[in-house]
């Protein structure tokens, strides 16, 4: 099992072109949610505008109620103080509240339209990359800008309002120790961004690395991977090479954290020595010739100082997690913008599965991987840098082929000829680059895919299962079905009586990949699933091939009798089961070679001939 990140996002700087772009993309995720936005707004304005009144009332205090002992004055000074803390408190409260749940709206419409795009690309773009992979795209990529998508707009906007209101209240009460306090501001932006463009770049290869680790934890701890780490007797090696990768990402966490953390110090080390350095400045002024500054205004600019230095420290903060989680947004984004290279037409065609005939046509029919794969080119790109795919082979070249309405054809050659490749370019699991396919003279690219899927059924070799009950399982072809239905479909299959003998019966959950049956068990659920859905043209990509002889007999006589009056395309492997086909296609290294029945091909003592020789001598033919 490679580990190794197959798409990994480039960590060269961005331009500042696509900077903008891609900051015009940030704030459109929060377009649709303006108007709580803008009362979130409001809310840090009228707080932000509140707090400062404090400070005033108490150089008031300080230079007039206790001076002059004016105890009334006094009481109604505090008391609007504390009236302040409650207010701006439970204004915090509902801002929190308002930033909170548009954050999460964000953060869910984030996801799902990843999931959806996704669900649109082609099978080709799901060959290519690792399952870890897209899964640390949705839960690490997504999930770490949760923190800066939730808070920082109305951090900055927060933060932003206090630090306007507090320089122009500290301006009102001395403009001279204004300036000295915020002399070194700029300074320290300029710093906080150069930090940030190093966690950035960090971020980015951190990222990676948990896709990484995402992918290896999700191949090695499937079923499948534990079944082959423990009969190859490696797990040992797994465990050590999940070990390298976790104490890799570990160092590259500490790099993240301890990035420019000296220089922030310094930053927040300035920021508690200013108090200090103000109560100097004040203490010259008095001393000196000049105007005296009252002791009242030094305190309440010291407390307008703090309170200043804390939402400074807050954007400086918020600056470096934007700067952090742009890496992020980079590679959620590049993901929205993977090309979908097999789509809807504008105006598709929808077919009634009740009322197609079911004749399927290949003129002159030509695909091949290299081009099915093109399109997927940006992850392709982030994840090889040297260049174009060079050209590939054709898997299948100029295919003409007619398979009459009810009949059943058997596609068969030689391993790696293109027989699977021809039945799922029926149902458009791939795209023909060349030629075209129809379906009763309606060719599939213009068809709907909710109609195409419910006219062409297909049972892959590769049988899968998802982790629930039996009944979900198979409803998952039909939503609306009745268990009487499900039991039907189930009877055909000859998968009832087992299902039935279970403790559980339907209910029963058939476990991570179904691996709780056998290969024959789940292949048979995987029939009923398709006979459910009832499709009036059928591709069985040797869908009898994990049943033992004579499960195979009793599956098979099923299938005979569904394909009555249905278009049947056969993957097949094992020539036996070809033998009463309508016709017979021998594909040879993505030609067809040979058509006819079963007995015109064996007199003609070709390609077919040698391959039903071979498979008398028990030679395998499957892919």
């Amino acid at each position: 099992m490679d580990v190794k990140n197959s798409a990994s996002p480039s960590t060269a700087a961005v331009p500042t072109p696509a900077r903008e772009r891609e900051g015009r993309r940030i704030l459109a995720l929060f377009r649709p949610y303006r108007r709580r936005l803008a009362l979130v707004l409001g809310l840090i304005v009228f707080s932000a505008a509140l707090s400062m009144v404090s400070p005033f009332l108490l150089r008031e205090v300080l230079d007039v109620a206790i001076p002059q002992q004016r105890t009334g004055l006094l009481s109604a000074l505090v008391a609007g103080m504390i009236a302040i803390a409650v207010i701006t408190g439970a204004l915090s409260v509902a801002q929190t509240y308002l930033s909170n749940v548009v954050g999460q709206q964000v953060m869910h419409d984030l996801r799902a339209s990843v999931y959806k795009h996704l669900q649109r690309l082609s099978l080709a773009f799901f060959t290519r990359t690792r399952t870890g992979e897209v899964q640390s795209r949705i839960a690490n990529d997504i999930g770490g800008i949760d923190n800066v998508v939730t808070s920082t707009a109305t951090s900055i906007a927060s933060n932003v309002t206090t630090v306007v209101a507090t320089i122009v209240a500290m301006t009102l009460l001395d403009w001279r120790l204004a300036i000295f306090s915020l002399i070194l501001l700029p300074f320290f932006v300029w710093l906080t961004r150069r930090v940030g463009q190093e966690r950035k770049r960090i971020t980015a290869t951190k990222q990676g690395r948990l896709a990484d680790l995402s992918s290896l934890v999700e191949e090695s701890l499937s079923v499948s991977g534990i079944l082959l780490g423990k009969t190859m007797g490696r797990g040992g090696d797994l465990a050590e090479r999940f070990a390298r990768e976790s104490e890799e990402l570990a160092a590259i966490e500490v790099r993240q954290r301890m990035a420019g953390r000296w220089r922030m110090a310094t930053v927040q080390m300035t920021f508690a020595i200013m108090p200090a350095a103000v109560y100097w400045f004040a203490g010259q002024s008095i001393a000196g010739s000049g105007p005296a500054i009252s002791i009242g205004t030094v305190v309440a600019f010291t407390t307008l100082q703090t309170r200043l230095l804390f939402p400074i420290g807050q954007l400086l903060s918020v600056s470096l997690d934007i700067q952090t989680s742009l890496a992020l947004f980079e590679r959620i984004f590049e993901y929205l913008d993977l090309p979908v290279d097999i789509d809807e037409a504008a105006n598709p065609v929808r077919l009634r599965a009740d009322e197609v005939l079911g004749e399927v046509r290949f003129e002159h029919v030509g695909f091949r991987y290299a081009a099915a794969a093109s399109a997927s080119a940006a992850v392709a790109a982030a994840a090889d840098a040297s260049g174009p795919v060079p050209e590939a082979a054709w898997t299948l070249e100029d295919i003409d082929l007619v398979v009459p309405a009810g009949t059943r054809t058997a596609i068969v050659g030689e391993t790696g000829a293109g027989k699977t490749t021809l039945g799922y370019l029926v149902a458009r699991l791939y795209e023909a680059e060349r030629g075209s396919i129809t379906i009763d003279g309606v060719d599939v690219r213009d068809v709907s895919f909710g109609s195409l899927a419910a006219t062409v059924g297909v049972v892959s070799q590769e049988t899968y299962l998802f982790h629930a009950s039996i009944r979900e399982n198979l409803r998952f072809a039909r939503p609306d079905a009745s268990d009487e239905e499900i039991e039907a479909a189930a009877r055909s299959a000859r998968i009832h009586e087992l299902i039935a003998s279970l403790p559980d019966g339907y209910d029963s959950v058939v476990g991570e990949r179904g691996y709780r049956f056998s290969g024959g068990e789940k292949q048979r659920m995987a029939i009923a699933r398709t006979l459910l859905r009832n499709p009036p043209v059928l591709v069985l990509d040797e869908a009898t091939s994990a049943l033992d002889t004579q499960t195979e007999l009793a599956v098979q006589d099923a299938l005979e009798r569904l394909a009555e009056g249905r278009t049947t395309i056969t993957i097949a492997h094992r020539l036996s089961t070809v033998r009463d086909a309508d016709q017979i296609v021998v594909l040879d290294r993505g030609r067809i070679a040979e058509r006819g029945r079963h007995e015109e091909l064996l007199a003609r003592g070709g390609l077919y001939a040698q391959l039903v020789a071979r498979d008398h001598a028990g030679e395998p033919l499957a892919d």
